[in-house]
């Protein structure tokens, strides 16, 4: 590899269940790549079921960055995650490996790949947002967002308490709308190609179902119960996890196993739902259908697409790159 011929940017993206983790695996395998993590809970240790993280003896010895980064008990911050995983990126294409990104956080998936840049933080003032948040509640905090940012607000679901603080503290310190800290459609390096793994709504449907029984099959309660003896319940991010705070209230007592059950699937197909609109609102996804016989090759396309730009060279691309998978050892 050479300055003018670094690796593309591969990232996978889609629905939670749609297959993104077993396209990922095959493009590293194929591309002589590693993967990054782009899921913001899959960087908590031990949320390992209800994340369906996958297992070390299914990554197929394929090299996984950016897991288990934290303990329940602390905050993850997006912006401390863009700086983490773009030094990975640049020391994985530095060292003549691929990065294949993927996960289901949309917002976690641009920081890393489009140029954003976070506005600073007060504490003083967060202090006071989040304490009005626990005094009045996520929809009226939301309401006031609505009425100084409408754009903001609009892509901030109400229940979102922590997304609306971080919100009106920008505008209050910025004095500009926090919609436009947001990510712009632009790569940061032209050498990028995002891959969405497109899925039917009823096979979706179906299979977030299945997961969930699988997920209590094989230990999410005891997971869960696990986790809250590590502070999972005073946690201000992991705690709102899909799946961990149902069963929290399940062992609780407040739910029974099939209310709480149910109460992940419905809270899941919503996520999937925001996953998708967001993704399909970016025109410059690759889809490729989940169960086509010749997805890979679909994916490898579009990863062949980028290969000619040149991100080094003025103006951009002069010439064709050269070939992105890993040549064969001896």
């Amino acid at each position: 590899m050479t300055q003018a011929d670094p690796r593309p940017i591969v990232a996978v993206v889609g629905a939670t269940a749609a297959g993104k983790t077993a396209l990922s695996l095959d493009l590293a395998e194929r591309l002589g790549g590693e993967i990054v993590n782009t899921d913001a809970m899959q960087v908590y240790r031990g949320m390992d079921v209800g994340t369906a993280k996958a297992p070390v003896a299914e990554r197929r010895g394929v090299p996984h960055h950016l897991l288990d980064l934290l303990e329940v008990s602390e905050p993850a911050s997006v912006a401390e995650f863009q700086e983490l995983a773009r030094t990975t990126v640049a020391d994985l294409r530095a060292r003549g490996v691929t990065p294949v990104l993927v996960g289901g956080s949309a917002l976690y998936t641009r920081a890393i790949l489009d140029r954003f840049e976070f506005p600073g933080t007060d504490a003083a003032l967060r202090a006071r947002l989040e304490a009005e948040l626990d005094a009045v509640g996520p929809m009226a905090l939301h309401a006031r967002l609505a009425r100084v940012d409408p754009e903001a607000a609009s892509r901030i679901i109400p229940e979102n308490g922590r997304r609306t603080v971080r919100a009106l503290e920008v505008v209050e310190l910025t004095g500009r709308p926090f919609s436009a800290s947001l990510p712009t459609l632009e790569y940061a390096d032209p050498r990028t190609v995002q891959i969405g793994v497109d899925i039917d709504r009823p096979t979706l449907d179906a299979r977030i179902e299945a997961r969930v029984a699988a997920m209590f099959d094989d230990g999410l309660v005891a997971e869960v119960e696990r986790l809250l003896d590590a502070g999972l319940a005073d946690s201000r991010t992991a705690s709102r996890a899909i799946g961990y705070r149902e069963v929290a209230a399940l062992l609780a007592g407040e739910l029974g196993e099939d209310e709480a059950r149910e109460r992940i699937v419905i809270a899941t197909r919503r996520f999937a739902r925001r996953q998708d609109a967001w993704f399909r609102k970016d025109p410059r996804v690759v889809w490729v259908p989940f169960d086509a016989p010749d997805r890979l090759e679909r994916a490898l396309a579009a990863v062949a697409s980028v290969e000619a730009v040149d991100s080094y060279a003025p103006g951009g691309g002069h010439g064709p790159g050269g070939d992105c998978r890993r040549p064969p050892a001896g």
